[in-house]
């Protein structure tokens, strides 16, 4: 598929961007570039292959939950500014 500057200039409309004569040209070699290795792919064979979502096998790598003592109350709000009956205090900011 080839593309020309008038193609690159319309969808950079669509884009909203602006495009100097040099990045118009620029552009449109990259895009030509792009387009000529896409078609390069769609002569594969691919028959005998089968649909994957990615190139390498995927898997979660999750750690073991573990249970533990937390840390005490006191600990944790020893350096709050401002506390109340072992709670974070903060200012008010919503209003009713």
């Amino acid at each position: 598929m080839a593309i020309n500057k008038d193609t690159v200039k319309y969808t950079a409309n669509l884009a909203r961007i602006e495009l100097s004569d040099k990045e118009l040209d620029h552009f449109t070699d990259q895009l030509g570039r792009i387009l000529a290795y896409v078609d390069k792919l769609n002569t594969l064979n691919v028959s005998n292959l089968e649909p994957t979502s990615h190139v390498l096998e995927m898997k979660n790598v999750y750690r073991n939950d573990i249970v533990k003592k937390s840390l005490p109350v006191t600990e944790v709000i020893k350096n709050a500014p401002s506390k109340e009956n072992n709670l974070f205090k903060v200012p008010k900011i919503i209003e009713i």
